[in-house]
């Protein structure tokens, strides 16, 4: 199973870096064009908007297909969508982009999470394997956004120039086909045979169990933290005047923080309690994000990104063993999509409320409203126990 994992770690590097690579420049060159904050947002939201209405589809797709068929079409979506702002860098073209690779990663995730779920054969090793599989995103958000930003500033003849943003395109478009590469002797696992139940009910009733809608609850607050992050370090670097590359290794320090936190999860994995580990990730991010809109410098705004890292990076781990723990086993790729589909609704509103409300009152009232919201969402986690028994779903 450990090198079957680190194929697919090593191909989900490459695709999740083409997106946040994208993310990260496509807000710079829109801001640079004298786009508003609110442009931005209404921009970072469409990389989420696909993930929205493909989700529960998407996964009923890969409950059906398995693994390669969607991550093949996830590949080719990626590298279209990357390549379409090389060669026309215009903000239309960008929207169109962000939902490609946007949706793109979000089929991706899904194929991956429900294989590794169904690889794993008890609840500790559920908690590894997932461990393993988070460390992929949290290296590529550091990969994706600090290569971009490197070419944005040195592929062109001046910093920022419009052949630097096509030379970063231009790679983001060519990450998906290591994808390929990558996972090419991936086995598939046997597909079951259709169950009973399928057909008879809809996703949303996974949402009658208490212990599905609770950790729909707490997977939003959290992933809210990431989307506040993902808004705020661009346009608090770009009026400080912070150059797109220091403004990657910002983003990269959180992402080498997150990643650096999941590689030493697996060591310990089988000793964490689920519902612990999320309240206190959770009372930590309130604090960091009380404190983070008094940082000037990038120095300390690199210090905030790495503290944010390390407590957010443990989330997700949790949140998918919990999952998978609650979920029949013919339904975990709808519960997948269900969870990706209400994380990516939050992602589509938020940065336009972030946007809007930063311009109303600034960005420290958003780190702060986001950070209380969170504080009192602690108390939402503790009580996220799977029961003994087995799946509660």
């Amino acid at each position: 199973m450990k090198s079957t994992l680190l194929r697919l770690i090593t191909g989900q590097i490459f695709l999740h870096a083409c997106m946040t690579g994208m993310r990260m420049a496509t807000p710079l060159l829109a801001l640079r064009d004298g786009h508003s904050a609110w442009s931005v947002g209404v921009l970072l939201s469409l990389f989420a908007l696909t993930q929205v209405f493909m989700a529960i589809p998407a996964g009923r797709y890969t409950d059906r297909h398995g693994l390669k068929k969607p991550m093949r079409m996830s590949m080719v979506i990626a590298f279209v969508g990357a390549g379409l702002a090389a060669l026309w860098p215009i903000f239309p073209v960008l929207c169109l982009s962000a939902l490609m690779t946007g949706g793109a990663t979000g089929l991706a995730v899904i194929a991956l999470q429900r294989h590794v779920g169904r690889s794993a054969r008890d609840p500790a090793q559920l908690k590894e394997a997932f461990s393993w599989l988070s460390i992929g995103p949290a290296v590529s958000n550091f990969m994706g956004p600090m290569a971009a930003g490197l070419l944005i500033d040195h592929a062109g003849s001046v910093a920022a120039d419009t052949m630097g943003f096509r030379a970063a395109f231009a790679l983001m478009c060519l990450l998906p086909l290591a994808t390929g590469w990558c996972i090419r002797h991936v086995q598939e696992l046997p597909l079951q045979a259709p169950h009973p139940d399928a057909g008879r009910h809809g996703a949303f009733d996974l949402l009658r169990e208490p212990l599905m809608q609770r950790l729909l609850v707490v997977n939003w607050m959290l992933s809210s933290c990431w989307d506040v992050h993902t808004f705020v370090v661009p346009i608090l670097g770009h009026e400080r005047g912070i150059s797109a590359s220091v403004i990657g290794f910002i983003l990269g320090a959180f992402a080498v923080s997150a990643a650096l936190v999941r590689v030493a999860l697996p060591m310990v994995a089988r000793h964490l309690q689920e519902h612990r580990v999320l309240t206190v990730a959770m009372a930590i991010t309130a604090l960091i994000f009380m404190v983070y809109p008094f940082t000037q410098s990038p120095w300390t705004m690199g210090a905030c990104s790495i503290a944010l890292g390390f407590t957010l990076g443990v989330v997700q781990p949790m949140i998918m063993s919990t999952l998978h723990q609650i979920t029949p086993v013919h339904r975990q790729g709808e519960a997948v999509g269900l969870r990706l589909m209400s994380v990516n609704a939050s992602s589509v509103v938020m940065p336009m409320l972030f946007g809007a409300a930063g311009a109303l009152a600034g960005i420290g009232p958003v780190f702060w409203v986001v950070g209380f919201v969170v504080g009192l969402g602690s108390r939402s986690a503790w009580h996220l126990r799977p029961q003994p028994d087995g799946h509660a779903v």
